[in-house]
């Protein structure tokens, strides 16, 4: 039998394989989006204690649609980080154990004979999920490193000349050791720069490691079990609420200052591509729907900079002997790199039923504050723009027009 028909009487046996194309998700509001990330975070820091800040991270990498890698040393709750997101997030979950004699078609899936048909099957494999663990992947081969590619770019995956869409959502949570090389393969920078960030939890101090044992046995077993806070309809509809997050252009063009930056830094070898400016993009806004905002401001481009830049970086080699890190490189980027302070709404136009509004001119401080005429909240929610309120009609206030010069 030819591999053509192989793959053609295999269609009908990998439906359950095939996913059909995302339909149209409607967006959740945004203080919806907000409340709903808050419990999800609420439910996963009862099991990993003291990490707030790194959770919002990953967290803030699923909103945003992509991937996470999730690069600490031993025992310091990866793993149990991934679970616990699928648990709380109400994902389909799989781990694979990445191993030195793990193949391509252990993580793809591959066409088995069958003998009581006399044909071949497409079996799928674990990426075959909503959220799938790669638990060590630096332990594996390049090419069987490489399999995941396409999944993760594309959200598809190929085999035998078949292309099977995986279904929607579809997020890779990456663990990697930073130490023990022997026998590891470390990612090349294609791979690495799939992923939208990397977080590390680091060591907790003593009161945080002191309530892990507490909570161990208040607990009198060894897993632990979260309550489904969300599910995955629920999980792509604030996804999509992530598209009308505002990025003023100020903030855009910071984003592409940062990035450029990172190029011309003199102990960098290759800097942040423009898949760099993207992630920063698009953890910006995720952060920022995470705090109750619809706007970004340029403090969320700074809280994402180094996850989202540092693993896109080389570095000269002459910078390693001197134990030179990315972080280094892009907290000084951060600092010679000038904030934006502005009033202004975004240049882009979206469709709206109504006429553009114009906003007040003049510079406010970067912090979110509003323009002169209301003080902004404390919190630095959301400037009081005419009809921005998810409660008043719908009216295109994005597009910006500039007043008229005395």
């Amino acid at each position: 039998m030819t591999r053509e028909e192989r793959a053609s009487h295999a269609a009908d046996d990998a439906a359950v394989a095939v996913s059909p194309l995302p339909r149209e998700v409607s967006p959740l509001p945004r203080y919806e989006v907000g409340r709903l990330g808050r419990s999800v975070l609420d439910a996963v820091g009862t099991v990993l204690v003291g990490k707030r800040d790194a959770l919002e991270l990953v967290l803030a990498g699923i909103l945003a649609g992509g991937h996470v890698l999730l690069e600490d040393l031993p025992g310091l709750g990866k793993t149990l980080a991934a679970r616990s997101f699928a648990q709380a997030l109400g994902l389909e979950f799989r781990r694979l154990q990445f191993t030195p004699d793990l193949l391509p078609a252990d993580v793809t899936g591959s066409f088995l004979y069958d003998q009581r048909t006399h044909d071949f099957t497409f079996r799928p494999g674990p990426v075959f999920t909503n959220l799938l663990l790669a638990d060590e992947i630096n332990r594996t081969p390049p090419k069987t490193q490489a399999a995941l590619l396409e999944a993760m770019q594309e959200k598809q995956v190929s085999v035998e000349g078949t292309t099977y869409r995986l279904t929607a959502p579809f997020h890779v949570l990456a663990t990697a050791n930073p130490i023990e090389y022997e026998g590891t393969y470390p990612l090349p920078e294609a791979q690495l720069d799939r992923f939208l960030l990397r977080v590390s939890f680091g060591y907790p101090d003593a009161e945080e490691e002191w309530s892990v044992l507490r909570r161990r046995m208040a607990r009198r077993q060894e897993e632990s079990f979260l309550e489904p806070v969300v599910d995955p309809a629920t999980l792509l509809a604030m996804q999509a609420a992530m598209e009308d997050i505002v990025v003023e252009d100020s903030v855009g063009r910071y984003i592409v200052a940062l990035a450029a930056a990172t190029r011309a830094h003199g102990q960098v070898l290759v800097g942040a591509s423009p898949r760099g400016s993207l992630a920063l993009l698009l953890l910006s806004r995720a952060r920022a729907a995470l705090a109750g905002r619809d706007y970004a401001i340029p403090e969320d481009v700074k809280a994402v900079a180094v996850p989202a830049l540092a693993h896109r970086i080389t570095l000269r080699p002459e910078m390693w002997l001197r134990r030179v890190d990315p972080t280094y490189v892009v907290n000084e980027v951060l600092e010679k790199t000038p904030a934006p302070a502005t009033a202004a709404l975004p240049s882009y136009a979206v469709p709206g039923p109504a006429a553009g509004a114009v906003p007040a001119a003049g510079a406010v401080p970067a912090t979110g504050a509003a323009p002169a005429g209301g003080a902004a909240p404390a919190d630095g929610t959301r400037p009081r723009h005419a009809a921005s309120r998810d409660t008043e009609p719908a009216v295109d206030v994005y597009r910006y027009t500039a007043p008229p010069r005395s």
